[in-house]
């Protein structure tokens, strides 16, 4: 028991003062640029897959 012990303090203590916690800003501007490259890859992906589906559609349509 007293290894988890160790193990729980020793971790708190790096969390609190060895980790380099990123400012607001820093937070707010990765978090636009998060957002940003999640907007275009749903839109890549969209086109893709009604690109795909047209495609398929017309391939039945032969048959």
């Amino acid at each position: 028991m007293s290894k988890i012990g160790t193990y729980i303090q020793e971790s708190t203590e790096e969390l609190l003062h060895k980790v380099s916690w990123p400012t607001w800003s820093e937070l707010q501007s990765s978090a636009i640029v998060v957002m940003i490259a999640s907007v275009i890859f749903a839109l890549i992906i969209f086109v893709m897959d009604r690109s795909f589906n047209s495609l398929m559609e017309f391939i039945y349509g032969l048959f």
